[in-house]
């Protein structure tokens, strides 16, 4: 958004002067063709970084909960539906949500549309709360004038993709519990039991053996470099955070997740799935192959897939179908290649995509319930190790001081 000054004439004749922000000069010409102005001058100025737009485009850099998007775009559908004007449907929806981000936003576009903007421009001002894939949905809706019909499909996307997110946490969440469950025990034990034990065993004059040793000298370690070791988990931590961020390091990542045992099968599942169900739905709803594949692209949620939908993206525009540059795709599967391969063949794409998603949401399920039953054997044997060491750390030299009891 640039922000324009203008010099216009009123309807009094008076010559009055303003400034206002706009994607273009056309959209400024029509914002005050719509307040019965006559412009004169319109001069585009340049914003500096620290104003009270840059303030307000940071405040409304929060997100909302997924359950409030869907009530919004269902309350939104419903209204449409209903041939509520728009201007009137935004101050339904504004006094009717709870959020207060949300409710912010809804102000922001009802405003925007009052001075002329379309839906889906003043929608693109909150990219973190409309996804690329929503903001292209609601545009071929304005574009074909359905978008009652384009809403209804994102209510599907939305609730769909809320549903794989779910699944996975929830796969993902006892795994990660016991985890740190562990960690803390072993800890705890290191630092409190060990170290007692050891101190009996010494005046004994017990000569320690190798897993009480190791035990020791992970303690000492501890003990005296604790701030080291922290310091350095904080570095690591922050130092992979801001890695992940960058192009790079995010590719790094999403390829090794999609390399993990266990873990990889399952999202690369969820990608297909989510690909599946969003290209049914734009095609159904208009929206041109290479739009479709653009937005897929930024919206499938892993930046080594989003790649290769570039790479597809560029064989499309060259005139090579689709089956045949996902074929080269290695993280497409063969059910997808084949399936849009049958859909070319037979015109049906839209219907062949709708199977793959269906599929592949039975699939994550599988995955999940797959993962859950594999990740228990995995937590016992590490449990078991743990115990398994301090047992033996304890215990041998107890019963060395018991023989020496007797």
């Amino acid at each position: 958004m640039a922000n324009y000054v203008y010099s216009a004439i009123n309807e009094m004749g008076k010559t009055v002067s303003d400034s206002i922000e706009a994607e273009s000069e056309e959209v400024v010409n029509s914002i005050l063709a719509s307040r019965n102005l006559i412009p004169t001058r319109i001069v585009m100025q340049e914003k500096s970084d620290f104003n009270i737009s840059s303030l307000m485009s940071l405040r409304f850099g929060k997100s909302v909960k997924t359950k409030d998007l869907i009530l919004f775009t269902k309350q939104f559908r419903s209204m449409m539906q209903a041939g509520v004007p728009i201007i009137r449907l935004m101050q339904v929806l504004e006094n009717q949500t709870q959020d207060k981000t949300l409710k912010k936003v809804i102000t922001g576009i009802g405003n925007d549309i009052k001075d002329g903007l379309t839906l889906t421009a003043a929608m693109k001002k909150y990219p973190s709360i409309f996804s690329p894939l929503y903001i292209s949905m609601i545009n071929a809706g304005e574009v074909s004038g359905s978008v009652p019909e384009i809403l209804e499909r994102l209510i599907d996307i939305v609730e769909h993709e809320a549903k794989i997110k779910a699944d996975i946490k929830s796969a993902l969440q006892y795994p990660m519990i016991v985890l740190i469950a562990l960690v803390i025990a072993f800890v705890v034990l290191l630092t409190f039991v060990v170290p007692k034990f050891v101190d009996i065993f010494a005046k004994a004059g017990i000569a320690l053996p190798l897993p009480t040793k190791i035990a020791m000298l992970m303690y000492q370690g501890l003990a005296n470099y604790w701030y080291i070791l922290i310091g350095g988990l904080v570095v690591t931590i922050v130092g992979l955070r801001y890695y992940f961020k960058t192009v790079a390091g995010r590719y790094a990542l999403d390829t090794f997740l999609l390399k993990m045992p266990l873990f990889g099968p399952l999202f690369q599942k969820a990608a297909m799935s989510r690909f599946a169900s969003i290209f049914a739905i734009m095609q159904a709803s208009g929206v041109p192959v290479m739009k479709t594949m653009e937005v897929v692209s930024d919206t499938i949620g892993n930046t080594a897939i989003s790649r290769e939908f570039d790479n597809v993206r560029d064989q499309i525009q060259e005139g090579k179908g689709i089956s045949g540059p996902l074929r080269q795709a290695k993280h497409f599967t063969p059910m997808v290649v084949d399936m849009v391969a049958v859909g070319e063949e037979s015109g049906n794409i839209e219907d062949m995509m709708r199977q793959v998603s269906l599929h592949y949401d039975d699939e994550v399920n599988y995955a999940v319930k797959g993962l859950s039953d594999s990740i228990g054997p995995i937590l016992i044997v590490g449990l078991a190790a743990v115990v398994g060491f301090f047992a033996l750390a304890i215990f041998l030299p107890m019963w060395d001081l018991t023989k020496m009891v007797k």
